[in-house]
């Protein structure tokens, strides 16, 4: 927080600054009226919606009983919502079955669906439903939840589906031991989702965080291979802070010590410390692999390694420090410090944290309006096993996921098949390290060249003005204005079909962190724009 000796002093100053306070205000004024009529379903479309269900386009005698028409806590018309269980086995007996969540689009209707999976292994897409790009979010510390201004549903329609089987209120037993195992039962349960809401033709995008980086390649290489463009119209693939190449150690390991001496003063080791992470990098091999293959355009193809977890394992030395000077420490938004904030969804961090209000998710009233299994102990991520392989076997994690790296195969499919793919990383996450990602990248061939030939450098410039607190801005004295557009948030870099995207001021979760650069990644994706 800044300390303002003069508030009515500071602010003037600020202005005049900035063309003076009249030129700022006019200025923002003609931003909010030339975004609001470019994407008219801002604001009025996100309050403005029928309650009538004969104005809703996917309401039918079938989908009725999926229907959500209330929230508890959620004291705002949900528009158009559906939620529910679908089997993924041929005898429908709901033994075994996928949850999801169904919001269509804002205002003109469209035919584009987007899927958003969160990651884990096991970690529910409610996480992404209620606190990064559905319709409305509930933030951790917030009183309440508020509507989303940079909701995706503004652009498409969007499902957010827990899977795999063990996930959320995903039920049955667990049998996959590898991704194409898991894609092969989205695929049953997507094909359903399709027939009970009459949806053909449509342009498909899958999207997802995390170990969704897995998910997200196999499924749409799954989809292309039905070459069924009438239910499995694969048209572009994104992926955030993404498991796709060697996690261990290309992604975690090997670009640990310099993104702690990048964001030294958010780690806040002594010098002694910092000393001894040094002499580990570099003895450990991990300097001389990173200066070698850390290169535009690559310097060839990168050896595999292996992990000495007994001497070398730096990812968690500095994991474990870090709680020493900061017991609040998140890896996934590595800014954060104490104290840990409430979460409706009980894990805010590393920390599950549930004081005396419950798990959202697990309530019984919640439950019930969102048409979810009552029996289902609901957590965010799940402390079982979702693969049957056991925690023994091979995989990211050893969570017994036996498949190929994505960048092995399948991503560099779904690139050269659709030509639309972005991968975007936030700059403080550490659970997956931005040049890690980059070099796991470096480390894939597709369309007939390895790697990207140039460095990332075009800044992602967002001109988009504030929506989501422009109320408070503007009902303070003095404060109208200061909330324009962001300007610079990132580097973008574009070759062969794939964008990259370097994500400034944004953590594991980037349609949280960053709502305006998240959606205009999602604008990339649908085609509506050719930059970000």
């Amino acid at each position: 927080m800044k300390f303002l000796a003069s508030p009515a002093v500071t602010v003037a100053a600020a202005l005049l600054l900035i063309n003076g306070a009249e030129g700022t205000q006019s200025e923002r004024s003609r931003a909010v009226a030339h975004f609001s009529k470019r994407h008219p379903t801002y604001r009025a479309a996100t309050r403005a919606h029928s309650s009538n269900t004969s104005d809703y386009r996917f309401f039918n005698n079938r989908t009725k009983s999926h229907l959500v028409e209330s929230l508890p806590d959620v004291h705002f018309d949900l528009g158009e919502m559906y939620s529910g269980s679908i089997p993924i086995d041929d005898s429908n007996n709901g033994s075994r079955s996928l949850f999801y969540i169904f919001q269509p689009k804002i205002g003109e209707p469209s035919d584009d669906l987007t899927v958003y999976l969160n990651g884990g292994p096991g970690c529910s897409s409610e996480q992404g439903f209620f606190q990064e790009n559905g319709r409305f979010t509930w933030q951790p510390g917030t009183y309440a939840p508020v509507i989303n201004e940079y909701s995706w549903v503004n652009l498409t329609n969007m499902l957010w589906v827990d899977q795999p089987v063990g996930t959320g209120y995903s039920v049955g037993n667990v049998t996959a031991t590898n991704e194409d195992e898991i894609a092969a039962e989205f695929l049953n349960f997507f094909r359903k989702f399709q027939d009970l809401y009459g949806i053909k033709n449509f342009r498909i995008f899958i999207t997802g965080e995390s170990y969704a980086g897995r998910y997200v390649p196999y499924i749409s290489s799954a989809m292309l291979d039905k070459n069924d463009t009438t239910r499995f119209n694969l048209s572009g693939a994104l992926l955030y802070d993404a498991c796709i190449g060697q996690w261990d150690y290309i992604q975690a390991e090997l670009p640990a010590y310099p993104f702690v001496k990048q964001h030294a003063s958010l780690f806040n080791f002594n010098q002694s410390y910092m000393n001894e992470l040094e002499t580990t990098y570099e003895e450990c091999g991990y300097k001389a692999y990173f200066d070698e293959y850390f290169a535009f355009p690559p310097s060839g193809i990168q050896p595999p390694k292996y992990m000495n977890y007994s001497e070398c394992d730096i990812y968690n030395m500095i994991y474990y420090e870090a709680y020493n000077p900061n017991p609040c420490f998140n890896p996934y938004r590595v800014i954060d410090e104490c104290p840990l904030l409430w979460d409706v969804l009980g894990w805010p961090t590393d920390l599950a944290y549930e004081p005396a209000p419950s798990t959202y998710f697990n309530r019984a009233d919640v439950k019930k309006a969102l048409h979810a299994p009552l029996d289902v102990e609901w957590e965010l991520c799940s402390t079982d096993l979702v693969f049957a392989g056991g925690d023994s076997d091979p995989g990211p994690e050893q969570q017994g996921d036996d498949s190929p790296n994505p960048t092995e195969g399948v991503l560099p499919r779904v690139i050269e098949a659709t030509n639309r793919v972005l991968i975007a990383n936030g700059d403080w996450d550490y659970l997956i390290i931005t040049n890690g990602t980059l070099l796991a990248i470096q480390n894939m061939t597709w369309n007939g060249q390895l790697g990207f030939q140039s460095a990332p450098a075009t800044p992602i410039d967002i001109k988009m003005p504030d929506l989501q607190w422009n109320e408070i801005f503007e009902g303070q004295e003095g404060y109208g204005g200061l909330d324009g557009p962001q300007g610079v948030m990132g580097v973008q870099h574009y070759e062969r079909g794939l964008m990259w995207a370097e994500t400034y001021q944004s953590g594991h979760k980037q349609p949280q962190d960053q709502g305006r650069v998240s959606y205009r990644h999602l604008q990339w994706l649908l085609g509506q724009v050719e930059t970000l």
